[in-house]
């Protein structure tokens, strides 16, 4: 198999998406503005529709997808689905092409993906991203890259149009970044809201007080991105609690492959979990206020700003 990868550029290079959610829709819509050709695949054909407003193709299956296409993008809901979807694609898509999979998975399957597209003479790159809706929408994703440096730097013309992308090593080594980010993120949300409860019950405005620790070492990408969604109650879904639950319960999992204890991992994930029991899972992350709120008899945000 030659190792040489494409020459990516609009007048060459057909695109391919497959899941044209939240997210999806809005990198989508970047690679059109480049002037790529682009064929996508949604299950629920509603949430495609304004990318072919846009001049987006659609496909009726992922192996659609595949068969149109030299690269293929994937951003689907649960390990399980990128597996039934790269199946798909993998079984139609030519020597030589390239899947990138920005689904938050396993990374072990990542691995799985990368070895099938090897022995088919196509390449595979696991490249979740961080930055929810709105780093969709301006373009400012963090891009975690696992796979072969060669290939991933060949997918920068069309990288670049989504954020910046830091190459984190061989197949499977996105994966492991992403799910060290939602770590990271999770403790963070849990000490953003019960901060948030401790400034509500000391009675200080809410709002000057989020302001005022947003300026010192308690500033996070979280507080900028839900701080001020959080006190208008607006939880729609930048991203979903019930994806975060399922990126959660991986970190977990690998946790226990590596031996190590992460209580505030444990932590955030049961809380999250509580959201689900309530059904909660089709909110945003944001929501973890509620769980707060309802441990604490309180609350938060709009109608009680001030305490």
């Amino acid at each position: 198999m030659s190792t040489d990868p494409i020459t990516i550029s609009p007048s060459t290079t057909k695109v391919g998406w497959i899941g044209t959610g939240v997210m999806g829709r809005s990198m989508c819509a970047h690679i059109l503005k480049a002037g790529y050709t682009l064929t996508v695949f949604n299950r629920t054909l509603s949430k495609a529709q304004p990318l072919l407003d846009q001049g987006a193709h659609l496909a009726h299956s992922p192996s659609d997808v595949a068969a149109q296409s030299d690269v293929v993008f994937t951003i689907v809901g649960f390990p399980s689905d990128v597996k039934s979807v790269t199946d798909s694609v993998l079984s139609l898509l030519r020597p030589q092409s390239i899947l990138v999979d920005m689904t938050t998975s396993d990374p072990s399957l990542a691995a799985a993906i990368s070895a099938e597209a090897s022995a088919k003479s196509c390449f595979s790159v696991d490249a979740p991203v961080s930055g929810g809706d709105r780093g969709a929408r301006n373009a400012t994703l963090s891009i975690f890259a696992g796979g072969d440096h060669q290939i991933v730097s060949s997918l920068s013309p069309l990288l670049s149009l989504l954020g910046t992308t830091y190459y984190m090593g061989g197949p499977g080594k996105g994966q492991f970044a992403k799910l060290g980010n939602q770590i990271t993120i999770a403790s963070t949300m849990v000490g953003l809201v019960e901060g948030m409860v401790y400034a509500h019950k000391a009675k200080l405005d809410l709002t000057v007080f989020l302001d005022a620790i947003s300026k010192g070492a308690a500033g996070s990408k979280s507080l900028e991105l839900y701080g001020e969604r959080m006190l208008k109650r607006d939880f729609e879904a930048g991203f979903y609690v019930d994806h975060f639950v399922k990126d959660l319960g991986i970190c977990l999992r690998e946790c226990e492959k590596m031996g190590i204890s992460l209580p505030g991992l444990g932590l955030a994930h049961q809380l999250y979990l509580s959201l689900k029991a309530y059904g909660e899972g089709g909110l945003g992350t944001q929501a973890l206020m509620l769980a707060l709120e309802r441990l604490n008899n309180v609350t938060l945000g709009s109608s009680s700003s001030s305490g």
